[in-house]
């Protein structure tokens, strides 16, 4: 079959992406200059994500973290899953797993039913079997836009409560489900759900959740085990009577506020300068570009009218980095169907790289069928971490990718 035939070619250079002139954050404000040149920040493409992962490296700088090395390793293994562990794949599901039993065979807060650090808000991060659990994980749990928490009050008050939470946005209101608890003893929760309402803000009233549960009986009873409770008061692994893990957090660090609002998809840029600013590297700008593939989660402009030329610039799909400085791009197309694009980057200083694509071509199945496009693109890393990256590329677009594991 003949090949198809195209030819596409981009030089460009980009900025300095340091501020030499800013006393305090040498990153600080970069998309917003990089916003002058794009316009606005509006026309953006996002990829839904679950928002559960965090890591203190930094490329040279350690955060400070109230996590211990366990806890870090399962908060790191809960990154790109979607749902909330509703789209886990069986590998995330069993690195999730193992990180939990590595916790809770650890020496936490020995009877949580009686510490303090268990009453207060959390945050639900990851869930397993989400869609055999309670009507609010069933109906709102694996949305990604929404926000899920947990309210517990056992000590503190006359009225001992657990409370399950959806807030659907700081505009819409929210959803709480409510439920009687007692303390069976050192780990064990029981609870009953017995009222819950629609807390609408263009309402002066709230609607009540359409679920009868004085006729459910003993459907709406259960109990919840804690089964770790982090000394630092800021993780908990709880496991349900209907087979359900939990992992919930009190304090979110950094990457997890990126990550929660890119896949909420509001005020991003403004969230990327801050974590940027947060996050300056120590050795002067010096990020290497990681192997793996990484997908593409976010970036600061959306796609133009033509698919061929989002996918030679790396505007869509994921990356694939290699030894050697080897990369290409990778687009899915249709069932069966991707285009890939081949090349090689090198380091020409700093965080920035050169990359040259070259060798482009649509493929299905095990054939092949090639495209004459060239493109050449100046890359520059502004963040990376073993899970996530940060970088600047083609036309000074600002890229957010996580690395799939």
């Amino acid at each position: 079959m003949e090949s198809l035939r195209f030819f596409y070619s981009v030089e460009m250079s980009s900025p300095c992406l340091l501020c030499p002139s800013s006393p305090t954050s040498p990153r600080c404000h970069l998309l917003n200059r990089a916003n002058k040149r794009l316009g606005s920040f509006r026309s953006c493409r996002t990829l839904r994500v679950t928002c559960s992962s965090s890591s203190t490296f930094t490329g040279g700088q350690t955060q400070q973290s109230s996590f211990n090395d366990a806890e870090m390793k399962l908060i790191d293994a809960l990154v790109g899953i979607q749902g909330r562990g509703k789209s886990a794949s069986p590998r995330q599901l069993n690195d999730v797993e193992s990180a939990v039993k590595v916790l809770e065979g650890l020496e936490g807060i020995p009877n949580p039913t009686e510490s303090d650090l268990i009453e207060g808000r959390w945050q639900l991060m990851f869930t397993t079997r989400p869609g055999t659990a309670s009507p609010i994980q069933r109906t709102f749990t694996g949305v990604d836009v929404f926000t899920v928490f947990q309210d517990v009050y056992l000590k503190t008050t006359n009225d001992p409560r657990v409370s399950n939470i959806v807030k659907f946005s700081d505009f819409i209101g929210e959803l709480k489900v409510e439920a009687v608890a007692s303390i069976k003893d050192a780990k064990r929760v029981l609870f009953r759900f017995d009222r819950a309402a629609f807390a609408l803000k263009f309402l002066p009233f709230k609607v009540p959740y359409p679920v009868p549960f004085r006729l459910l009986g003993d459907e709406a009873k259960g109990w919840l085990d804690t089964t770790y409770l982090s000394p630092s008061g800021n993780l908990r692994i709880s496991r349900g009577n209907k087979g359900t893990t939990f992992v919930l957090q009190k304090e979110t660090v950094p990457r997890q506020k990126l990550l929660a609002t890119i896949s909420q998809d509001k005020g991003v840029a403004e969230a990327i300068d801050e974590f940027l600013a947060s996050n300056t590297n120590s050795k002067e700008d010096d990020y290497e570009l990681l192997e793996g593939n990484w997908q593409m989660i976010w970036s600061s402009q959306m796609y133009t009218d033509s698919w061929l030329e989002n996918a030679a610039n790396g505007l869509m799909g994921r990356q694939i980095i290699e030894k050697d400085g080897r990369i290409k791009f990778e687009v899915k197309i249709i069932p069966a169907f991707r285009f890939s694009m081949k090349g090689k980057f090198l380091k020409s200083g700093g965080s920035t790289y050169e990359l040259k694509m070259d060798d482009a071509a649509i493929i299905g199945g095990p054939f092949g069928y090639p495209i004459e496009l060239t493109n050449n693109i100046k890359l520059q890393v502004l963040y990376t971490d073993e899970k996530m990256r940060i970088s600047r590329g083609f036309d000074n677009i600002i890229f957010v990718h996580i690395r799939e594991m």
